[in-house]
C-alpha cells in the first residue's frame, strides 16, 4: 500500500480540543455576559416564561400529594379543636341553663315574698345611652362631656354608669350636651354599701384617681377586698351598681377615724360609651309636707277635753 494514501490524522480519541482553562474563560464570559443582558435587557426572560408555562402542569401534579397530606393534617387538627370547643360550649349552656333556672326561681320567690308582705314591685330605671365627647381641661377636677343633654331628657343629678359599675353624676344640663363629674373628683361623694356586712357609709372622691371611706371608726368592719355598692337610700342611684372596692385599710393611732383607699370599679380612662339613668327621686312618691306649728296648736286644741265643772 503507497505510503501517501496512508491518513496521518490522530484518532478521534486524542482529538482535545481547546485547553480546559480556555474553555473555563470562554463559558465564564458567556455566562457574565448573558447575565448582564437579562438583568438589562431581559433577554432570557420569555425563555423563562415559556419553561415555567411548560413545567406548571408537572410542578401542579407533584405538590398533589404534600396539598392532600397538608390538609389532612388541617382537616384533623381542627376536628379536635372543634370537638373541644364543642365540649365547652356544652358545659358553659349546661351552666347557663342552672343559673337561669335559679334565676327564675329566685324570681318566682321574690315575686311571692314581695306579694306576701304587700310590697310594690322594683322601680324600672330609665337610661339613655350617651358616647363620651371630650375630658374636662381644668386639671384640678375630674370631668367629662357626653353628647346627650335636656333635649334628651338629661336632668341634673342624673347617674352615668359603664358597664363596670357607677362612673360619675351629671352636675350641668345643655341642650345637646351634659357635663358629668367622674366619683373620684374631689367634690364628688356618693352613699355605697358594704356587701360582706352591710354597713352603710359614703365614699368620697379623693385625690383625682381613687376614692376613700371617710369618718369610719378605727376599728369598723372592714377589711381589702371588700366591695362597695350603691345603697339606694340617697334617691339618686339605683341599689345594687358596684361602686369601689377595698385596697387598704389604714387605723390610725392618732386619729379616731381610719383611712380607707378605694380603687373604683369603673374608670374613665378609655371608655367610649356610658348610660345616663333616670334618678329614683323622680319615681318615688313625694314626700309629706311637714305641718306648720299654727297647724299643729290648732289641732292640739280641737283635741283637747274640756275641764271638769266648766261651761259647756
Amino acid at each position: 500500500m503507497p505510503l501517501g494514501t496512508l491518513d496521518r490524522r490522530p484518532p478521534p480519541f486524542f482529538h482535545q480540543g481547546p485547553s480546559a482553562l480556555t474553555r473555563l474563560a470562554v463559558f465564564s464570559a458567556v455566562a457574565l455576559f448573558l447575565m448582564a443582558a437579562d438583568t438589562r435587557f431581559a433577554v432570557t426572560r420569555p425563555l423563562r416564561s415559556g419553561l415555567q408555562m411548560l413545567l406548571l402542569p408537572l410542578e401542579r401534579v407533584l405538590a398533589v400529594p404534600l396539598q392532600l397530606t397538608h390538609a389532612g393534617g388541617e382537616y384533623m387538627s381542627g376536628l379536635h379543636a372543634a370537638q373541644a370547643e364543642l365540649s365547652h360550649a356544652e358545659l358553659a349552656l349546661t351552666a347557663q341553663s342552672a343559673k337561669a333556672a335559679r334565676v327564675d326561681t329566685l324570681t318566682a320567690e321574690n315575686t311571692r315574698l314581695r306579694a306576701l308582705v304587700d310590697l310594690k314591685p322594683g322601680l324600672v330605671v330609665k337610661s339613655v345611652a350617651a358616647e363620651v365627647l371630650y375630658e374636662a381641661s381644668d386639671p384640678f377636677s375630674r370631668k367629662i362631656f357626653i353628647d346627650r343633654g335636656a333635649s334628651q331628657g338629661v336632668v341634673p343629678g342624673a347617674p352615668v354608669i359603664d358597664e363596670a359599675g357607677v362612673l360619675g353624676q351629671v352636675t350641668r344640663v345643655y341642650p345637646l350636651s351634659s357635663e358629668v363629674t367622674l366619683l373620684i373628683d374631689k367634690e364628688a361623694a356618693i352613699p355605697v354599701l358594704n356587701t360582706r356586712t352591710h354597713q352603710r357609709s359614703a365614699a368620697f372622691g379623693a385625690d383625682g384617681a381613687a376614692l376613700e371611706l371617710r369618718f369610719m371608726a378605727g376599728n369598723a368592719d372592714v377589711k381589702v377586698g371588700d366591695v362597695l355598692q350603691t345603697s339606694g337610700v340617697d334617691g339618686i342611684y339605683p341599689p345594687g351598681l358596684d361602686v369601689a372596692r377595698v385596697v387598704k385599710v389604714d387605723p390610725r393611732a392618732d386619729s379616731s377615724f381610719a383611712r380607707i383607699a378605694l380603687a373604683p370599679t369603673a374608670s374613665a380612662d378609655g371608655v367610649r360609651h356610658v348610660l345616663v339613668l333616670e334618678p329614683m327621686a323622680m319615681q318615688l312618691p313625694p314626700r309629706p309636707a311637714p305641718e306648720s306649728d299654727a297647724g299643729k296648736d290648732k289641732d292640739k286644741d280641737k283635741n283637747a277635753k274640756p275641764a271638769k265643772g266648766g261651761r259647756k
